[in-house]
């Protein structure tokens, strides 16, 4: 043993004492341990003292630190997205297309348009055959290109059947809201309400999933800021805009994508087959208009 010798650590388990005296080694510091009734202890010389306490401090506060929490990786997205964007555009160019060409109903409108009035009535079936009609050529490109954009990003998130059927059935009830808010003689047509079902969904899932990663606040919330941010640019612009379905569409989508985001429910709705949310989505429509 050093002649003269402090004691910089003492414990009675062996193994502690070792970490130490690995540390001592690993910084250059001599050392001796000394086994004793009470346990093991570390002694340097007086010169060293200070040194070695530092170090020990330093490794006995690294030791308590919490460890981080391993980074979660990004689930996988789908591939397949762009068959539900494919589908969505075929609905809406057929029906578009059967109603120019005098094909099944000719009063397609005045049966098929949301009429607030006729909603409380129990005409139900408006809410979802609304948002197959649309006025003109512009309308309706206008709707196919923001709704198969977002509806495919939505896809390769959820997988296309998922998404297209949350997009469909939030859509639904938001121009259900919309007919028990708005006055009786209200009425709309346009899938302007699924587009803006499918940016809250795909912003509002977006947003929850990233809380499970390690990220700063602006990456954590971008999405969700991104999509109030196209809500306010394309939601309110133009004439005759139904601000009111935007609004509600945006609602109900990020409130179905948070809901959705959550890890135990998407355990249960990733085992479901992606054809069986696909034919949610169309047999819903097709159910209305059989109503119709």
């Amino acid at each position: 043993m050093f002649a003269e010798a402090i004691e910089v650590y003492s414990s009675p388990n062996r193994a502690h004492c070792e970490e130490r005296a690995f540390v001592l080694t690993a910084v250059g510091v001599p050392f001796e341990m000394m086994e004793s009734p009470q346990g093991f202890s570390l002694w340097v010389e007086p010169a060293n003292a200070a040194t070695a306490g530092d170090h020990l401090l330093h490794y006995q506060q690294e030791r308590r630190r919490p460890a981080r929490p391993a980074p979660v990786a990004a689930p996988p997205l789908y591939e397949q997205a762009w068959m539900g964007s494919a589908l969505y555009v075929l609905v809406l160019l057929g029906v578009g297309i059967a109603i120019s060409l005098g094909l099944g109903r000719l009063d397609a409108f005045t049966a098929g348009e949301l009429n607030a009035g006729l909603v409380r009535h129990g005409q139900w079936w408006r809410a979802w055959t609304a948002l197959t009609l649309h006025l003109d050529a512009a309308h309706v490109t206008a709707n196919i290109a923001a709704g198969a954009w977002f509806g495919y990003l939505a896809g390769r998130l959820l997988g296309p059947g998922t998404a297209w059927a949350l997009v469909v059935l939030g859509a639904g009830a938001a121009n259900l809201i919309e007919a028990l808010l708005a006055a009786a003689d209200h009425t709309s047509v346009g899938a302007s309400t699924a587009v803006f079902t499918a940016l809250g969904l795909l912003a509002a899932y977006s947003w929850r999933e990233r809380h499970t990663m390690q990220l700063r606040p602006a990456q954590r919330y971008g999405p969700l800021f991104g999509g109030v941010v196209l809500l306010g640019w394309l939601g309110t612009s133009g004439v005759n805009t139904d601000v009111m379905a935007h609004l509600l569409g945006f609602a109900v989508g990020g409130l179905l994508g948070a809901v959705i985001a959550d890890p135990r429910l998407q355990r249960r709705w990733r085992r479901l087959p992606q054809w069986l949310g696909g034919a949610v989505a169309l047999g819903t429509i097709a159910l209305a208009w059989l109503f119709a």
